[in-house]
Protein backbone atom coordinates (compact mmCIF):
# COMPACT_ATOMS: atom_id res chain seq x y z
CA UNK A 1 0.00 0.00 0.00
CA UNK A 2 1.68 2.78 -1.27
CA UNK A 3 1.93 6.81 -0.34
CA UNK A 4 0.87 5.88 3.34
CA UNK A 5 2.91 7.15 5.88
CA UNK A 6 5.26 3.99 7.81
CA UNK A 7 5.56 4.56 11.72
CA UNK A 8 8.97 5.16 12.62
CA UNK A 9 8.77 2.25 14.46
CA UNK A 10 7.06 -1.76 14.18
CA UNK A 11 3.58 -1.48 15.79
CA UNK A 12 1.38 -4.06 15.54
CA UNK A 13 -1.39 -4.48 13.64
CA UNK A 14 -4.87 -4.11 15.70
CA UNK A 15 -7.00 -6.47 15.06
CA UNK A 16 -10.71 -4.99 15.60
CA UNK A 17 -9.49 -2.48 13.09
CA UNK A 18 -7.85 -4.88 10.85
CA UNK A 19 -10.98 -6.48 11.04
CA UNK A 20 -13.06 -3.33 9.65
CA UNK A 21 -13.36 -3.80 5.95
CA UNK A 22 -16.81 -3.22 5.56
CA UNK A 23 -17.39 -0.24 7.67
CA UNK A 24 -14.05 1.31 6.23
CA UNK A 25 -15.59 0.92 2.56
CA UNK A 26 -18.64 1.78 2.97
CA UNK A 27 -17.30 5.34 4.45
CA UNK A 28 -14.85 5.52 1.29
CA UNK A 29 -18.48 4.59 -1.07
CA UNK A 30 -20.37 7.74 1.11
CA UNK A 31 -17.17 10.47 0.67
CA UNK A 32 -17.21 9.32 -3.10
CA UNK A 33 -21.18 9.64 -3.10
CA UNK A 34 -20.58 13.57 -2.22
CA UNK A 35 -18.54 14.35 -5.28
CA UNK A 36 -20.82 15.48 -7.74
CA UNK A 37 -18.08 14.47 -10.62
CA UNK A 38 -17.46 11.37 -9.14
CA UNK A 39 -20.88 10.62 -8.49
CA UNK A 40 -21.81 11.31 -12.70
CA UNK A 41 -19.01 8.42 -13.40
CA UNK A 42 -21.05 5.54 -12.55
CA UNK A 43 -22.07 5.67 -8.78
CA UNK A 44 -20.00 6.16 -6.06
CA UNK A 45 -19.99 2.01 -5.62
CA UNK A 46 -17.97 1.36 -8.80
CA UNK A 47 -15.73 4.29 -8.22
CA UNK A 48 -14.45 2.61 -4.61
CA UNK A 49 -12.69 -1.12 -5.94
CA UNK A 50 -10.93 -3.96 -4.21
CA UNK A 51 -9.45 -4.47 -1.12
CA UNK A 52 -5.92 -3.17 -1.52
CA UNK A 53 -4.80 -3.83 1.98
CA UNK A 54 -4.55 -2.30 5.50
CA UNK A 55 -1.53 -0.84 7.52
CA UNK A 56 -0.86 0.35 10.80
CA UNK A 57 -0.56 4.03 11.86
CA UNK A 58 0.05 4.15 15.38
CA UNK A 59 -1.47 1.41 18.39
CA UNK A 60 -4.87 1.88 18.30
CA UNK A 61 -4.94 3.50 14.15
CA UNK A 62 -4.66 1.67 10.76
CA UNK A 63 -5.37 2.33 7.43
CA UNK A 64 -7.11 0.66 4.77
CA UNK A 65 -6.85 1.04 1.05
CA UNK A 66 -9.04 0.68 -1.64
CA UNK A 67 -8.40 0.77 -5.49
CA UNK A 68 -9.63 4.24 -7.12
CA UNK A 69 -11.51 3.02 -10.37
CA UNK A 70 -11.89 7.08 -11.37
CA UNK A 71 -10.97 8.62 -14.88
CA UNK A 72 -7.98 10.00 -14.86
CA UNK A 73 -7.11 8.96 -11.60
CA UNK A 74 -4.33 6.03 -12.75
CA UNK A 75 -2.60 4.13 -9.87
CA UNK A 76 -4.65 6.37 -6.78
CA UNK A 77 -6.10 4.58 -4.16
CA UNK A 78 -8.58 5.40 -1.24
CA UNK A 79 -7.32 5.41 2.17
CA UNK A 80 -9.45 5.12 4.96
CA UNK A 81 -8.27 5.66 8.46
CA UNK A 82 -9.63 3.76 11.48
CA UNK A 83 -9.06 4.27 15.00
CA UNK A 84 -10.66 3.13 18.28
CA UNK A 85 -10.18 3.29 21.86
CA UNK A 86 -8.47 0.52 23.71
CA UNK A 87 -11.57 -1.20 24.85
CA UNK A 88 -13.78 0.71 22.28
CA UNK A 89 -15.23 0.06 18.64
CA UNK A 90 -13.64 1.29 15.09
CA UNK A 91 -14.67 4.48 14.22
CA UNK A 92 -13.83 5.96 11.02
CA UNK A 93 -11.04 9.18 11.42
CA UNK A 94 -10.72 9.99 7.73
CA UNK A 95 -11.03 9.20 3.87
CA UNK A 96 -8.94 10.65 1.21
CA UNK A 97 -7.79 10.10 -1.78
CA UNK A 98 -3.92 9.66 -2.07
CA UNK A 99 -1.39 9.09 -5.00
CA UNK A 100 0.33 5.38 -5.54
CA UNK A 101 3.34 3.82 -7.28
CA UNK A 102 3.18 5.49 -11.04
CA UNK A 103 0.32 7.51 -10.80
CA UNK A 104 -0.61 10.25 -13.01
CA UNK A 105 0.12 13.55 -10.78
CA UNK A 106 -0.23 16.72 -11.88
CA UNK A 107 2.83 19.40 -12.31
CA UNK A 108 4.60 21.19 -9.77
CA UNK A 109 2.75 24.12 -9.42
CA UNK A 110 4.33 27.43 -10.35
CA UNK A 111 3.34 31.14 -9.39
CA UNK A 112 0.61 32.74 -12.09
CA UNK A 113 3.70 35.75 -12.33
CA UNK A 114 6.16 33.25 -13.82
CA UNK A 115 3.75 31.19 -15.72
CA UNK A 116 2.52 34.59 -17.29
CA UNK A 117 3.77 34.60 -21.09
CA UNK A 118 3.90 37.51 -23.81
CA UNK A 119 -0.12 38.15 -24.81
CA UNK A 120 -1.32 36.50 -21.80
CA UNK A 121 -2.65 40.12 -20.63
CA UNK A 122 -6.09 40.39 -20.78
CA UNK A 123 -8.74 43.46 -20.48
CA UNK A 124 -8.78 43.99 -16.74
CA UNK A 125 -5.55 41.65 -15.96
CA UNK A 126 -3.16 44.03 -13.77
CA UNK A 127 0.41 42.47 -13.70
CA UNK A 128 2.20 44.69 -11.37
CA UNK A 129 6.36 44.31 -11.76
CA UNK A 130 8.23 42.17 -8.86
CA UNK A 131 9.95 43.89 -6.47
CA UNK A 132 13.49 45.26 -7.73
CA UNK A 133 12.74 44.83 -10.79
CA UNK A 134 16.24 45.13 -13.07
CA UNK A 135 14.56 46.44 -15.86
CA UNK A 136 13.41 49.39 -13.67
CA UNK A 137 15.65 52.37 -11.44
CA UNK A 138 13.95 55.09 -9.84
CA UNK A 139 13.13 58.19 -11.99
CA UNK A 140 15.51 60.37 -9.88
CA UNK A 141 18.34 58.40 -10.63
CA UNK A 142 20.89 59.00 -13.86
CA UNK A 143 18.92 57.23 -16.19
CA UNK A 144 21.77 56.78 -18.72
CA UNK A 145 19.32 58.27 -21.64
CA UNK A 146 20.17 61.48 -22.36
CA UNK A 147 16.86 62.68 -24.00
CA UNK A 148 14.83 61.21 -20.95
CA UNK A 149 17.17 63.48 -18.71
CA UNK A 150 16.88 66.57 -20.92
CA UNK A 151 12.61 66.28 -20.56
CA UNK A 152 12.79 65.49 -17.16
CA UNK A 153 14.97 68.95 -16.89
CA UNK A 154 12.52 70.72 -18.99
CA UNK A 155 9.36 69.84 -17.31
CA UNK A 156 11.07 70.09 -13.54
CA UNK A 157 9.83 66.61 -12.91
CA UNK A 158 9.91 62.81 -14.22
CA UNK A 159 8.09 59.83 -14.07
CA UNK A 160 8.52 57.80 -10.78
CA UNK A 161 10.60 55.01 -12.59
CA UNK A 162 12.15 54.85 -15.96
CA UNK A 163 14.04 51.98 -18.28
CA UNK A 164 17.73 50.93 -16.72
CA UNK A 165 20.29 50.21 -18.43
CA UNK A 166 19.35 46.46 -18.42
CA UNK A 167 15.73 47.16 -19.51
CA UNK A 168 16.79 48.68 -22.72
CA UNK A 169 19.51 45.86 -23.47
CA UNK A 170 17.18 43.05 -22.75
CA UNK A 171 13.85 45.34 -25.08
CA UNK A 172 16.79 45.75 -27.56
CA UNK A 173 17.98 41.93 -27.67
CA UNK A 174 14.36 40.94 -27.99
CA UNK A 175 13.52 43.33 -30.52
CA UNK A 176 16.66 42.07 -32.78
CA UNK A 177 15.54 38.72 -32.60
CA UNK A 178 11.33 38.58 -33.17
CA UNK A 179 9.76 38.43 -36.47
CA UNK A 180 10.47 42.07 -37.06
CA UNK A 181 14.16 41.67 -37.29
CA UNK A 182 16.93 41.06 -39.59
CA UNK A 183 17.39 37.11 -39.34
CA UNK A 184 13.34 36.51 -41.17
CA UNK A 185 12.92 35.39 -44.31
CA UNK A 186 10.97 38.67 -45.16
CA UNK A 187 13.81 40.68 -44.72
CA UNK A 188 16.03 38.68 -46.53
CA UNK A 189 14.00 39.24 -49.63
CA UNK A 190 13.15 42.59 -48.66
CA UNK A 191 14.11 45.57 -51.90
CA UNK A 192 15.47 47.74 -48.48
CA UNK A 193 15.89 48.09 -44.81
CA UNK A 194 13.36 49.71 -42.74
CA UNK A 195 16.51 52.70 -41.87
CA UNK A 196 16.22 54.06 -45.84
CA UNK A 197 12.10 53.66 -45.80
CA UNK A 198 9.85 56.89 -45.77
CA UNK A 199 7.34 55.02 -43.42
CA UNK A 200 9.72 54.60 -40.16
CA UNK A 201 9.04 56.50 -36.99
CA UNK A 202 12.39 56.72 -35.19
CA UNK A 203 12.09 55.80 -31.76
CA UNK A 204 13.73 58.80 -29.33
CA UNK A 205 16.48 58.15 -26.59
CA UNK A 206 19.24 55.62 -27.20
CA UNK A 207 17.05 52.82 -29.01
CA UNK A 208 16.56 55.82 -32.01
CA UNK A 209 19.72 54.47 -34.04
CA UNK A 210 18.35 50.87 -34.17
CA UNK A 211 14.35 50.67 -33.42
CA UNK A 212 11.69 52.51 -34.92
CA UNK A 213 7.75 52.45 -35.73
CA UNK A 214 6.04 51.31 -38.71
CA UNK A 215 3.70 53.76 -40.57
CA UNK A 216 2.89 51.89 -43.62
CA UNK A 217 -0.68 50.73 -43.01
CA UNK A 218 -0.27 48.15 -45.76
CA UNK A 219 2.78 46.38 -44.11
CA UNK A 220 2.76 43.31 -41.87
CA UNK A 221 4.36 45.35 -39.43
CA UNK A 222 2.51 48.81 -39.21
CA UNK A 223 2.64 49.86 -35.47
CA UNK A 224 4.79 47.51 -34.25
CA UNK A 225 8.70 48.22 -33.30
CA UNK A 226 10.77 47.22 -36.34
CA UNK A 227 14.88 46.41 -36.36
CA UNK A 228 16.39 49.45 -39.06
CA UNK A 229 17.63 45.94 -40.60
CA UNK A 230 14.24 44.73 -40.90
CA UNK A 231 12.61 44.97 -44.48
CA UNK A 232 9.39 44.01 -46.38
CA UNK A 233 7.80 44.39 -49.89
CA UNK A 234 6.19 47.70 -48.88
CA UNK A 235 9.85 49.88 -48.65
CA UNK A 236 9.22 53.69 -49.73
CA UNK A 237 11.41 53.14 -52.33
CA UNK A 238 9.97 50.09 -54.33
CA UNK A 239 10.14 50.78 -57.48
CA UNK A 240 7.10 48.54 -59.42
CA UNK A 241 8.15 46.55 -62.83
CA UNK A 242 7.40 48.03 -65.93
CA UNK A 243 4.18 46.46 -67.73
CA UNK A 244 5.13 44.80 -70.76
CA UNK A 245 2.38 46.13 -74.18
CA UNK A 246 1.45 42.75 -75.86
CA UNK A 247 3.22 42.70 -79.33
CA UNK A 248 0.92 43.24 -82.59
CA UNK A 249 0.30 40.96 -85.32
CA UNK A 250 2.96 39.29 -87.36
CA UNK A 251 2.73 38.72 -91.02
CA UNK A 252 4.54 36.30 -92.72
CA UNK A 253 5.82 37.93 -96.37
CA UNK A 254 5.38 34.30 -97.72
CA UNK A 255 1.46 34.57 -96.84
CA UNK A 256 0.83 37.72 -98.20
CA UNK A 257 -1.46 37.61 -101.29
CA UNK A 258 -0.93 40.53 -103.60
CA UNK A 259 -3.88 41.85 -105.48
CA UNK A 260 -4.07 44.23 -108.04
CA UNK A 261 -7.22 46.83 -106.51
CA UNK A 262 -6.31 49.50 -109.25
CA UNK A 263 -9.09 50.63 -112.05
CA UNK A 264 -8.27 51.10 -115.11
CA UNK A 265 -5.94 53.63 -116.76
CA UNK A 266 -6.66 57.03 -118.11
CA UNK A 267 -7.94 56.60 -122.02
CA UNK A 268 -8.34 53.08 -122.01
CA UNK A 269 -11.49 51.06 -122.43
CA UNK A 270 -9.91 48.12 -120.77
CA UNK A 271 -11.51 46.82 -117.55
CA UNK A 272 -9.32 46.57 -114.67
CA UNK A 273 -7.63 43.28 -114.42
CA UNK A 274 -8.69 40.99 -111.62
CA UNK A 275 -5.95 38.57 -111.25
CA UNK A 276 -8.29 36.58 -108.77
CA UNK A 277 -9.97 35.17 -111.53
CA UNK A 278 -6.80 34.77 -113.98
CA UNK A 279 -5.79 31.41 -114.55
CA UNK A 280 -1.82 31.21 -113.35
CA UNK A 281 0.55 31.22 -115.51
CA UNK A 282 3.10 27.70 -115.81
CA UNK A 283 6.38 28.96 -115.64
CA UNK A 284 8.03 25.91 -115.79
CA UNK A 285 5.67 24.99 -119.12
CA UNK A 286 7.80 22.11 -121.14
CA UNK A 287 7.89 24.05 -124.38
CA UNK A 288 6.42 27.40 -125.57
CA UNK A 289 4.43 27.35 -128.71
CA UNK A 290 5.70 28.60 -131.97
CA UNK A 291 3.68 31.54 -133.21
CA UNK A 292 4.18 32.64 -137.60
CA UNK A 293 4.56 35.91 -138.22
CA UNK A 294 1.61 37.21 -139.30
CA UNK A 295 0.42 36.48 -135.80
CA UNK A 296 3.49 38.37 -133.67
CA UNK A 297 3.01 41.27 -136.27
CA UNK A 298 -0.89 41.55 -135.46
CA UNK A 299 0.03 41.38 -131.46
CA UNK A 300 2.52 44.05 -132.01
CA UNK A 301 0.15 45.84 -133.68
CA UNK A 302 -2.48 45.45 -130.88
CA UNK A 303 0.63 46.17 -128.30
CA UNK A 304 0.66 49.71 -129.76
CA UNK A 305 -2.76 50.46 -129.29
CA UNK A 306 -2.71 49.76 -126.04
CA UNK A 307 0.15 51.82 -125.61
CA UNK A 308 2.32 49.20 -123.62
CA UNK A 309 -0.20 48.35 -120.98
CA UNK A 310 -0.36 44.84 -121.58
CA UNK A 311 0.81 43.83 -118.16
CA UNK A 312 -1.83 45.54 -116.50
CA UNK A 313 0.08 46.26 -112.81
CA UNK A 314 3.59 46.94 -114.35
CA UNK A 315 4.88 50.07 -116.04
CA UNK A 316 6.29 49.62 -119.03
CA UNK A 317 10.23 49.03 -120.33
CA UNK A 318 11.42 52.08 -120.86
CA UNK A 319 14.78 51.59 -122.64
CA UNK A 320 17.47 54.10 -121.82
CA UNK A 321 18.76 56.10 -124.73
CA UNK A 322 22.34 55.52 -126.93
CA UNK A 323 25.29 55.72 -124.85
CA UNK A 324 27.56 58.91 -125.81
CA UNK A 325 30.88 57.82 -125.70
CA UNK A 326 34.60 59.20 -126.52
CA UNK A 327 34.89 58.68 -129.90
CA UNK A 328 30.62 58.10 -130.97
CA UNK A 329 27.89 56.79 -130.02
CA UNK A 330 27.55 53.36 -129.23
CA UNK A 331 25.52 51.42 -131.12
CA UNK A 332 22.80 49.30 -129.38
CA UNK A 333 23.80 45.53 -129.84
CA UNK A 334 22.08 43.37 -132.25
CA UNK A 335 19.72 41.87 -129.77
CA UNK A 336 18.47 45.05 -129.04
CA UNK A 337 17.57 46.54 -131.94
CA UNK A 338 13.95 48.23 -131.90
Amino acid sequence: MAGVNAPTEPVALDEVLAAAVDQARAAAVEVAGADVGIAEAGGPAAQVGIHVGVRPEGEHAATHAFAANLPGYVGWYWAVTMVRAPDGPANVAEVVLLPGEGALLAPAWVPWSERLQPGDLSPGDLLPPPPDDPRLVPGYTDSGDPQVEQVAFELGLGRVQVLSRFGRLSAAVRWQSSELGPDTPMAKQAPGHCGTCGFLVALGGSLQAAFGVCANEFAVADGRVVSVEYGCGAHSETVAEPVLEPAGPVYEDELIELVDQRGPRAGSAEPAVDETEQPLIDLEADAVQPVDDDQSAQAGEHDDQRGGEQLGEFDPIQLDPPAVIEGGVQEPPPGDAG
